[in-house]
Formats: structure tokens, C-alpha cells, sequence
């Protein structure tokens, strides 16, 4: 089911705001906690100082097409906070950092 591979609850995120441990560039900060279920969940966080509506929207397109090519590790929860910065960027150095951020946790299965 497409539903259940993202974070969706207001207590979801908070949990893995508290808890997660977190990974920083240029780009994107990613937290990550671990959790109990056979499948990674992910959600993304982008202010209004990223842009209008259309930017933070086609920015959140951006990084779902990133993580869908990826595959990654079962049981985690994964938050991308999006910098200011991302708007302006092409698709490939998104594409770079957010890989490099899930690479530097440990979430990337190969």
C-alpha cells in the first residue's frame, strides 16, 4: 500500500524529532530513528522561507522521486528538513545530497 511508506501523524514526526539523530549539508538536514515495523517510513518539512506553494511542492516531488530510486534499510523513520537553499538547485545535486546524507547514516541497503 503507497500510504504506509510515509510518516503522516503529528506524533510521528515529533517522536523522531526528539529522538532522531540527525545528519546536516548544505541542502537537507535528515533525522533518523530507528522503529519496530519491516518497512522505512519517510516524511519532509519545508518552510515557507523555501519558497511559494509551487516550489515547496515541486521540491517535495523532487525528493519522493530521490527516495523511490533508493533503496534503503527496513525500520526507520526518516524526516528531511529542506534549507532554503534546495529551491535554486538542480534535480542531480539534490539528488547528491540526499544520498550522501542516507549513506553517512547507515540507511542505504545495498
Amino acid at each position: 500500500m503507497r500510504g504506509e511508506q510515509y510518516l503522516t501523524k503529528a506524533a510521528q514526526y515529533k517522536l523522531v524529532y526528539e529522538r532522531g539523530n540527525t545528519r546536516t549539508s548544505a541542502l537537507l538536514i535528515m533525522k533518523a530513528l530507528s522503529n519496530t515495523l519491516d518497512l522505512s517510513r519517510y516524511g519532509f518539512s519545508v518552510s515557507r522561507r523555501v519558497g511559494k506553494a509551487v516550489v515547496r511542492n515541486r521540491i517535495k516531488r523532487r525528493m519522493r522521486e530521490i527516495l523511490r530510486e533508493m533503496t534503503l534499510k527496513p525500520g526507520w523513520d526518516i524526516i528531511f528538513i529542506i534549507r532554503p537553499k534546495a529551491a535554486g538547485v538542480s534535480f542531480s545535486d539534490l539528488q547528491h545530497s540526499a544520498s550522501s546524507l542516507i549513506s553517512r547514516a547507515g540507511i542505504l541497503d545495498k
